[in-house]
């Protein structure tokens, strides 16, 4: 079976997870959280180098209050069962999205995790946090500019390969793959620039249900595509 590189994942179906069983969302975000870990580990074992993580977009914040107060307690306590999975499994740890807008101690402990786990060779795990595509994109075309103004960057010189450089996933490969749980079909403003050449595949448990057997049939979904790149097909001259 062919393993995609890269596979990117919108984490979805927490709150009706939970409700389904009676409980409150806030126990579903804790039990996707846990099961985040099972799949970086699952992931690495069948051979994917990268994951990446749709965990808190801007959007986010609109949630009510006491919501998005437990997601910021249980985004605190994950950066601290991180740092010990990321040394047990040899995981390279970055974060994407905007963190100025995340309290100071998460901010952090972002930092020393991202730093820690630097020269890990195992798993590349992205988490996306406070992060949104036509976000990163302003924010992206304002450094460039910036850097235009300066005399740092020619107008000329602007190709997709320095675009991707300000961008908040530069040197990381694009994904092969994007899974999003719980039967939504939408990439709700998640890495819009780096889908281009994506397979989709909408799997339709949710998140704190997907297991190694449904990520075992993603990719055997992804076996299955014709891929193409402007017609010519993947690995092919012609």
């Amino acid at each position: 079976m062919n393993i995609p590189q890269h596979v990117a994942i919108i984490l979805d179906g927490n709150g009706r997870w939970a409700k389904s069983k009676g409980m409150p969302r806030n126990y579903g975000h804790a039990q996707g959280s846990k099961n985040v870990e099972r799949i970086c580990e699952e992931a690495w074992r069948m051979g994917i180098k990268y994951l990446t993580v749709y965990a808190f977009s801007t959007e986010n914040w609109n949630r009510p209050a006491d919501e998005v107060n437990a997601l910021m307690r249980l985004l605190r306590n994950y950066m601290k069962t991180c740092l010990t999975t990321a040394a047990k499994n040899d995981m390279k740890v970055r974060v994407i999205g905007d963190i100025t807008r995340l309290d100071e101690d998460i901010r952090k402990r972002i930092l020393e995790l991202e730093e820690a786990t630097e020269n890990n060779g195992g798993l590349n795990f992205q988490i996306a946090i406070n992060y949104g595509s036509r976000d990163e994109l302003l924010r992206a075309m304002r450094r460039l500019a910036a850097d235009c103004a300066d005399g740092r960057v020619k107008p000329e010189e602007i190709g997709e390969a320095v675009f991707e450089s300000y961008l908040d996933t530069r040197g990381i490969p694009d994904p092969d793959l994007l899974i999003r749980t719980s039967g939504e079909q939408r990439v709700s403003n998640f890495l819009l620039w780096q889908l281009a050449y994506t397979e989709f595949y909408f799997a339709d448990v949710h998140w704190p249900d997907f297991t190694k057997k449904e990520l075992v049939k993603a990719i055997e979904a992804y076996n299955a595509r014709d891929r193409r790149f402007g017609g010519v097909k993947e690995g092919k001259d012609v």
